[in-house]
């Protein structure tokens, strides 16, 4: 049993939930500078980010099957190995959205009515490599929806905060993408799908890339203007800003052999600019 459950963890890589969660939660406590967050309702928000993210995970692994299959770096993923069936895989899809929908409800009718939209667009983002080149920015997109639903779920109203911490999600999350989809620039090429690196080449797309980084930055700082946040934050912008700069540093058009080590600094882009924010919130 615990063996299954290791395996289901694998499956819908329940790590990289360090990705989007931080800042949905950052998008919450914002919010709550306006509107009074509870601890129940950051236990609602937490339950809808997993599951949505579930489900968009087994989704993407359920269709991208037969091309995982094919590609020696995704070989060994469970439904290429047989670990888990393509059966099993729908499941698993089908119950996370239902249970996305389902927690969405305590969080009021805004976030219920939005929660097929919000599934629709992390869906698509599996699809969006056979149709667009620009599927990192899409991913981007999709996992702005985080700080915007963060925000909504704590009922927060109009203000540019969300928007902007939407922005910077989506700049920082198609930036560290496209250096990942690098490393498939061939085998993309070889079998139709579709890519920045796959279209422009790896040296255009590293240059976009730290492009999109710095707007990161930028949106995140002047967040610090939206919600009058302090130096305190800022210093956590500091602190991101110096991860980003070394994660571009790891990668070249010449070199990509520390893709994943660059990759993986992005857990903790999160988890510093969450801490930074919930600090500065706290001293203010």
């Amino acid at each position: 049993m615990l063996s299954r459950i290791r395996t289901y963890a694998t499956f819908i890589r329940f790590g990289h939930t360090v990705f989007a969660l931080p800042f949905a939660l950052t998008g919450a406590l914002l919010a709550g500078l306006e509107a009074e967050l509870t601890w129940a309702r950051v236990g609602w928000i937490v339950l809808a980010m997993f599951t949505a993210r579930t489900a968009a995970m087994a989704f993407n692994r359920l269709v991208d099957a037969r091309f995982d299959a094919l590609n020696p770096r995704t070989q060994g993923r469970e439904i290429p190995r047989g670990r888990v069936s393509r059966h099993e895989a729908g499941i698993i899809v089908i119950l996370a959205a239902a249970a996305f929908v389902a927690v969405t409800w305590p969080l009021g009718p805004v976030c219920f009515a939005l929660s097929p939209l919000a599934l629709a667009i992390v869906f698509w983002y599996s699809l969006a490599k056979r149709h667009t080149a620009y599927t990192q920015l899409y991913l981007g997109l999709a996992l702005a929806v985080a700080p915007v639903g963060g925000w909504l779920a704590a009922g927060g109203g109009w203000s540019w905060t969300p928007w902007l911490l939407a922005l910077a999600t989506a700049a920082w999350v198609a930036g560290f993408d496209m250096i990942y989809a690098c490393e498939d620039i061939d085998f993309d090429r070889g079998h139709g799908l579709q890519s920045i690196p796959a279209r422009f080449g790896v040296e255009r797309a590293l240059r976009l890339s730290r492009l999109l980084h710095v707007v990161t930055v930028a949106a995140l700082a002047a967040l610090s203007w939206a919600a009058s946040l302090g130096p305190v934050y800022l210093g956590g912008v500091a602190g991101v800003a110096l991860l980003l700069a070394y994660e571009q540093s790891l990668v070249s058009a010449a070199d990509l052999s520390r893709v994943k080590q660059a990759f993986d600094l992005n857990g903790y882009v999160g988890i510093l600019y969450l801490a930074a924010t919930a600090a500065a919130i706290h001293v203010g």
